[in-house]
């Protein structure tokens, strides 16, 4: 399983490019060979960045879906609305359709956030309004969630 660190700043360009920047750029050196899935996030107004072997494994589990549901066959295609299959080019450069740009109302300035095995991209307003929650809040939702988990089941 990948797992990417950090929090970067960039700009998106009048073509909808962002040029990675060179701490991110070093941990997907290694993916690159196998391309990228972008897609709407399901839950924020941001967009998701998964390397080609995390998104086989997101697909794995939906190709599991009985498609003569109807709830499933609707979450099918809600989920995989606006997929884009990426590269990132030889300047480190990711192309971000024009879609997904007003999905996410994406701006001049932009945020690229390691979230797990998952890189969101982010207009940066709406990133800094998403973190700047209060600190019980989270506190509380941290406990929620982790809290339960013995530490045996976090290795």
């Amino acid at each position: 399983m990948v797992s990417f660190i950090g929090t970067y700043e960039c700009t998106l360009d009048s073509k909808g490019r962002i040029l990675l920047p060179s701490g991110l750029k070093k941990q997907l050196d290694s993916l690159l060979h196998e391309g990228f899935i972008l897609k709407r996030s399901v839950f924020q107004p941001c967009l998701e960045l998964h390397p080609m072997s995390e998104w086989n494994q997101v697909m794995s589990k939906i190709n599991k879906l009985n498609r003569f549901i109807k709830k499933n066959n609707d979450f099918i295609r809600q989920f995989t609305a606006g997929l884009k299959n990426i590269e990132i080019d030889t300047n480190g450069r990711l192309q971000i359709s024009k879609d997904l740009i007003q999905f996410a109302k994406l701006e001049k300035n932009i945020v690229v956030a390691a979230s797990i095995n998952v890189i969101e991209i982010w207009d940066k307003d709406l990133y800094e309004e998403s973190v700047n929650v209060n600190e019980v809040d989270f506190a509380n939702l941290a406990e929620e969630v982790m809290g339960n988990i013995s530490e045996n089941e976090l290795s």
